[in-house]
């Protein structure tokens, strides 16, 4: 393992660039990795595509929808018995129905958390592993003198070019301003 230093580019010419630039400063080429970061949910983790097999902020939608139904069906099964002497025997029954869709929708809503998830946006990544913090001093300095969006600093393997351990999903650190 090691301390891996990475930024984002828009462009492959950019990220390419990058690559040559680092280079040219002394970087191995096999110590540095390119590739492309797809957009959040298009990972392909799952056979049938995606990155989880639930949506973040959706774990607890199902306990909401559960209790949304109990309640909204005897909310609506009560509404309906106060309606019988114009609906007849079917508007409790219809009362119940129509309240417990409409509470399970209301209460797996209320169970999903909307605090948005720490992403990365997606694009070209150039990373570079490094042996020491003169070398991430002099990696930093370069991709910022380039442009580079979003630099972070990770821990994983690079080798022969390749980030083997690159986890899409996993919280990018973001490298500190002052250096």
């Amino acid at each position: 393992m090691s301390t891996i230093i990475a930024a984002r580019f828009d462009l492959q010419e950019e990220a390419a660039h990058a690559v040559s630039v680092l280079e040219e400063a002394g970087f191995a080429r096999g110590r540095i990795s390119s590739f492309f970061v797809n957009p959040a949910g298009q990972h392909d983790r799952f056979a049938v595509g995606g990155d989880r097999d639930k949506s973040p902020g959706a774990e607890e939608t199902d306990r909401g929808a559960a209790a949304g139904v109990a309640a909204g069906a005897g909310a609506g099964a009560a509404a309906g018995l106060a309606t019988a002497p114009v609906t007849g025997p079917l508007g409790a029954a219809l009362g119940g129905l129509v309240g417990g869709h409409l509470g399970g929708l209301v209460g797996s809503l209320a169970a999903t958390d909307d605090e948005p998830l720490p992403r990365r946006v997606a694009g070209m990544m150039v990373a570079v592993a490094i042996e020491d913090e003169q070398q991430g001093s002099t990696v930093i300095r370069l991709l910022r003198g380039l442009e580079a969006s979003e630099l972070e600093r990770a821990e994983g393997s690079i080798r022969e070019g390749d980030w083997v351990d690159f986890d899409p999903l996993s919280s990018p650190q973001a490298v500190d301003e002052r250096v």
